[in-house]
């Protein structure tokens, strides 16, 4: 007899159990999470120039934005033109597969771009662009 109240106890409504789909779900959060590619902004407001033959650019790890106020801003920071070297070195040290990217405003002084892009050079990066946008954008 008692194993026949044994089976009646066990055949009652069936919970199921959502703690390993919860562990799923966290985890996939967390694949993407990593994996994922944020746009990186030099934290200035630029209005690029635009240029015909303008290409996209995959990967650029040093962005540099020259304002038409004259302004270089590294890293979200406002520098000094002159500092610009110091701060490509270093960051170009953190990953030296970066390249640098510099974004002119098109009201910027051209005399400030090519130093900027001189002193990028100086630190060492071989990759250096200046952006642009394909017309009609």
């Amino acid at each position: 007899m008692a194993t026949r109240d044994h089976l009646k106890a066990e055949s009652g409504p069936t919970a199921l159990n959502i703690t390993p789909l919860i562990d799923m779900v966290f985890i996939l959060l967390i694949f993407f999470a990593v994996n994922a590619s944020f746009v990186k902004e030099a934290g200035v407001e630029i209005e690029r120039p635009s240029a015909r033959t303008a290409e996209t650019k995959q990967q650029a790890n040093i962005m540099i934005a020259v304002t038409e106020n004259d302004e270089v801003w590294v890293d979200r920071q406002r520098v000094d033109p002159r500092s610009v070297r110091g701060h490509v070195e270093r960051l170009h040290a953190e990953n030296p597969e970066g390249s640098v990217v510099i974004l002119a405003d098109d009201q910027s002084r051209t005399g400030l771009v090519i130093e900027v892009l001189d002193q990028a050079r100086l630190a060492g990066v071989d990759n250096v662009a200046v952006a642009a946008t394909p017309p009609g954008r």
